[in-house]
């Protein structure tokens, strides 16, 4: 599907959808909750910091859409159990998913690789690489259930051309 970069969406075009949003909370997340709540789809926030998640969330009620729903989940440390838990809560909850936006990551540490901290490396492919492919493969079932579901995977140019010292984040968007 293409869309024009001059989109603009309008109010309840999604009314009715639920769509989960990883790293809800600030940034391009918080950005997409706000929009996609002003469609009127209902949207499962999803992110770390339970504080910055309830100032978006406050945001999106306050602007008077539909109440989204707070889930918060360390990608870290989560496990596949996590993620089952999560389906098994959107099923009980909407009976189907209609959008899964994989927003979360983080972009780690800027530097040669001969000094990269391996413990930052696993965090940066946990989160980056290994929580997007755990969470869609839990929440197919789920998606299964939308007549029109989509998952959206987000990038970085550092994932299409190589740039020295990006390391596990260059990695990681390649990967994706």
């Amino acid at each position: 599907m293409k869309i024009s970069t001059d989109y603009k969406i309008t109010q309840n075009e999604l009314k009715e959808k639920v769509i989960l949003v990883t790293g809800a909370n600030r940034g391009f997340g918080r950005a997409m909750t706000l929009d996609l709540a002003k469609a009127g789809a209902t949207i499962i926030m999803l992110g770390r910091d339970l504080g910055s998640l309830e100032t978006t969330y406050d945001e999106v009620v306050d602007l008077g859409y539909q109440e989204p729903i707070l889930y918060p989940l360390d990608l870290e440390g989560a496990s596949p159990e996590h993620y089952q838990q999560l389906q098994n809560d959107i099923f009980n909850n909407f009976t189907k998913l209609d959008g899964l936006v994989h927003n979360a990551g983080i972009i780690g540490t800027m530097m040669p690789i001969e000094q990269y901290d391996i413990k930052l490396w696993y965090s940066t492919m946990q989160i980056n690489v290994n929580a997007p492919f755990m969470l869609t493969q839990a929440l197919i079932p789920t998606l299964n259930q939308s007549s029109d579901a989509r998952v959206l995977f987000l990038s970085s140019s550092v994932g299409r051309t190589a740039r020295a010292y990006w390391g596990a984040y260059g990695v990681s968007k390649f990967a994706i």
